[in-house]
């Protein structure tokens, strides 16, 4: 039994190839046709198609502006940590990619290089569409350099519009820092205001008790043990400053505010290290001091946190007015775009290959049919008309 099973089905197979090649041979006058018609048709189409060009350029982002943070906090001890947070970060790149692609960037290009006309559209939002349609921007995320591709049928002006869209970035950037420097410069200064009426309160407070309880000796512990605190508690509300203006222009969850949020845990972890746990106010390293010179440590801690925290927020002032008085961004153009000499479309040979191949199957799939068509029985015409005839009359 198993031998003449395998004796059938190999009978089959061979009808069934026969049955193939005859009908490719019967119909094959239609089959070359519609093949030659399809690898003619892909060929002038092709040879007649808009080419299409391809202009790259290649930019870094900006990270001068973190340098000038990173070495002036570099003299704030704690506030250091804050300087690369507060102007960079991992998504910084994926942040001018966005810009690029936002329509105050996409009208300064479509004006300047009268895209509606060349696009043929006739509301300003569909070259809009267009424009982005025809533009490619990636992010390189392992060094951060971003791609701005353009694809156009004049090479010249798909590498013009590449290069103005690094120019409107830059001019985007610009408005937004000059308006966050702005933001930052009024907060700044009346916090700085603020912290220098509160030193001279403490300094004529300092000044009446030493007038009236004439001098105290402090050993030199007390001394180091004061200006230590003093300074970290300076730092601590700087950082809380910063944290604040922080806080008005990224949410909690940002990468931004949860580096300040870890720095100022850190001060405070020092600051209670420093003071001991014996209270909120007691020094225990300064060793048992009378009330007298417990106030008078308490003044002087006072007046040595405000004079830091002063010095402190003048040089976070000024490094805010740098900023401002700063007219660039400095992107680095890695790469300028130039205009490329090989169209990227269409793609004759890969065209020609799918659409010759494509109609040639169509062509095999529709020979059967017509095959099949011919083989049936009359009763099964009837039956088959019958059937389209209901479907039409559904319409």
């Amino acid at each position: 039994m198993p031998q003449e099973e395998t004796h059938n089905f190999s009978d089959s197979r061979t009808v069934g190839l026969a049955d193939f090649l005859e009908v490719v041979v019967k119909r094959r006058r239609m089959i070359i046709l519609v093949t030659a018609t399809a690898f003619l048709a892909a060929v002038v189409y092709t040879l007649t198609a808009t080419k299409i060009y391809r202009a790259t350029t290649k930019i870094l982002p900006p990270h001068e502006q973190q340098e000038i943070m990173s070495a002036l906090m570099g003299q704030m001890g704690g506030m250091a940590n804050l300087a690369g947070n507060f102007f960079g970060g991992s998504s910084q790149s994926d942040l001018y990619v966005g810009i690029l692609q936002t329509d105050p960037v996409s009208e300064a290009v479509v004006s300047r290089f009268k895209l509606m006309e060349v696009y043929e559209t006739e509301f300003r939002s569909d070259a809009y569409r267009t424009l982005q349609k025809n533009s490619l921007v990636e992010a390189d995320r392992k060094n951060g350099i971003i791609s701005i591709s353009i694809d156009d049928r004049d090479p010249k002006r798909a590498a013009d519009i590449a290069n103005a869209l690094v120019e409107e970035l830059e001019k985007t950037l610009l408005a937004m820092k000059h308006a966050d420097t702005s933001q930052n410069m009024r907060f700044f200064e009346e916090r700085l205001a603020r912290a220098k009426t509160d030193l001279n309160r403490v300094e004529e407070e300092l000044k009446r008790f030493q007038s009236k309880n004439k001098v105290l000796n402090v050993t030199e512990q007390a001394k180091a043990t004061i200006e230590g605190v003093a300074q970290l508690r300076a730092q601590q509300a700087a950082q809380e400053v910063q944290l604040a203006a922080l806080r008005g222009q990224f949410t909690d969850s940002s990468q931004e505010v949860r580096g300040a949020l870890a720095t100022l845990a850190g001060l405070r972890r020092q600051i209670a290290a420093l003071e001991g746990s014996g209270g909120g106010s007691a020094l225990p390293t300064v060793g048992v001091v009378p009330a007298l010179g417990q106030e008078y440590l308490r003044l002087m801690r006072e007046f040595k946190t405000q004079e830091t925290l002063v010095e402190l927020l003048t040089r976070q002032y000024e490094l805010n007015k740098l900023g401002e008085t700063r007219s660039d961004v400095n992107i680095q153009i890695i790469q300028k775009a130039t205009p490329p000499d090989k169209r990227i479309k269409p793609k004759r040979t890969k065209t020609v290959v799918v659409a010759t191949f494509g109609a040639l199957f169509l062509a095999i799939v529709a020979a059967f049919g017509a095959e099949a068509l011919a083989r049936l029985s009359d009763a099964d015409r009837q039956r088959w008309g019958t059937l389209l005839r209901s479907l039409i009359s559904l319409k």
